[in-house]
């Protein structure tokens, strides 16, 4: 019998949504046990707050080296082994998580971290978009990014409402109160791993003598693959407005993520404290976010993606200095939450925009670069964020990162000008 008689059969477009779907629930559910708690445990370890966002700045630098390298390897060896590997690397991080105790093994927690979103970045994404354009050529499948996104938001809302309640029921009196949603979050990835295992089907098989050569030779050629994503972005305006947008992004991202709950710790008197209500803060913070996200299908379908992208993108950034703003723990609660609806209207229009300059060809490496440019922009500012806190006030903090992130309206006009001159088009048929 021949070899492509065993080849696992592409899936049609509507199961490859179920499994594109479930494993974005599966991958994002594990963070929201830890989302808003990490940096207070990282603190309650003994670390400063310039040491805590200093140890995650490491994240940053290991996706910066390997995102193309891998993005190459996921083209080489097919997604389904590259997610395996990410997934076994989130695990072997959540238990290091576990057991950290100094600044350098939160280093090392950040490293394997680091590992697995450049491997996690782009493939699973890529491979939905070309398995749906294997039947459909030319779908436009910001609907269905939308609906991932309303999804990974409440992923990790159900784990940070579970995580709350887990800090303040406290069951384990000999551990931190903190410890019990750290050991779930890594119960649940290890879930992941095996969801990945059992659902995800390549058309190819790819795991052979001559894929692991092309690995291989991706990864020699990583200079070569970076200058050719260099002349890419260089040559399409679109793109490289695209690929800068990260950078303004990524910083107004650390006074929501890593700066609200140390600001909440500030005001009720401690990580603990700050913890539980943290948890069904984040919960509710990205339940929100998925309102979000669907307000971006829905503005994308009326005002058209770049529009949709240019007011998440204002809405983002005036928000997220709204949280320095905020006066006592209630009013921190509600800038919270607004910040992140506007986080969530923003993903999913960028994400489509980014499509829409990708083929089947360079999809993932597109997508590599962008996720190179947000963590290697926020390995940059996450110390300085620290330090400026330390110097002067988280409030201060928060305000600048905000502030900055405004800068990526500009970054938004190429984009706006070319959806202007688009020749309108019939709508590919929708998927069943």
């Amino acid at each position: 019998m021949s070899e492509s008689a065993h080849a696992p059969v592409a899936l049609p477009p509507l199961a490859a949504r179920r499994v594109f779907l479930t494993l974005t629930a599966t991958r994002w559910l594990p963070i929201g046990f830890i989302v808003g708690i990490i940096v207070l445990w990282m603190l309650e370890r003994g670390l400063t707050l310039a040491q805590a966002l200093s140890a995650s700045a490491v994240t940053g630098l290991v996706v910066l080296a390997l995102e193309l390298p891998t993005s190459g390897f996921a083209d080489a060896l097919g997604r389904r082994p590259v997610l395996i590997v990410a997934a076994v690397a989130n695990v072997t991080a959540m238990l290091a998580l576990l057991l950290a105790q100094s600044f350098a093994a939160f280093v090392v927690v950040s490293v394997l971290t680091g590992v697995f979103r450049a491997l996690d970045s782009g493939p699973l994404e890529a491979w939905y978009v070309d398995t749906v354009h294997a039947s459909a050529p030319g779908a436009d499948v910001d609907q269905d990014l939308s609906r991932s996104t309303s999804i990974l938001g409440l992923a990790i809302a159900g784990g940070s409402v579970v995580s709350g309640g887990l800090v303040a029921w406290h069951p384990v009196g000999s551990q931190s109160a903190l410890w019990l949603p750290v050991l779930v979050c890594l119960v649940f990835s290890v879930l992941h791993l095996l969801a990945v295992v059992a659902l995800l089907r390549e058309p190819v098989a790819h795991l052979s003598a001559s894929g692991w050569s092309r690995a291989l030779s991706s990864a020699k050629e990583t200079p070569a693959v970076i200058g050719s994503g260099l002349a890419l972005v260089r040559d399409n305006p679109v793109l490289r407005g695209l690929v800068l947008l990260e950078c303004f992004w990524a910083t107004a991202m650390i006074g929501m993520e890593n700066l609200t709950p140390v600001r909440m710790a500030e005001l009720v008197g401690g990580e603990e404290r700050a913890g539980v209500i943290m948890g069904p803060l984040a919960a509710g913070a990205w339940a929100v976010f998925a309102v979000g996200a669907r307000m971006s299908g829905w503005m994308s379908s009326r005002w058209g993606v770049a529009r949709a992208a240019i007011i998440g993108r204002v809405t983002h950034s005036l928000l997220s200095v709204g949280l320095a703003l905020a006066m006592g723990p209630v009013g921190l609660v509600v800038a919270h939450l607004l910040a992140y609806t506007a986080h969530g209207m923003q993903g999913p229009a960028y994400q489509a925009l980014l499509h829409r300059e990708a083929t089947a060809g360079n999809r993932a490496t597109v997508l590599s670069m962008a996720s190179m440019c947000a963590f290697g922009v926020s390995s940059l500012m996450l110390p300085l964020a620290g330090l400026l806190a330390e110097a002067s006030s988280t409030r201060v903090a928060m305000a600048v990162g905000g502030a900055i992130g405004l800068g990526g309206v500009w970054c938004l006009l190429p984009a706006l000008r070319a959806e202007r001159s688009r020749a309108p088009s019939p709508a590919p048929a929708p998927i069943p």
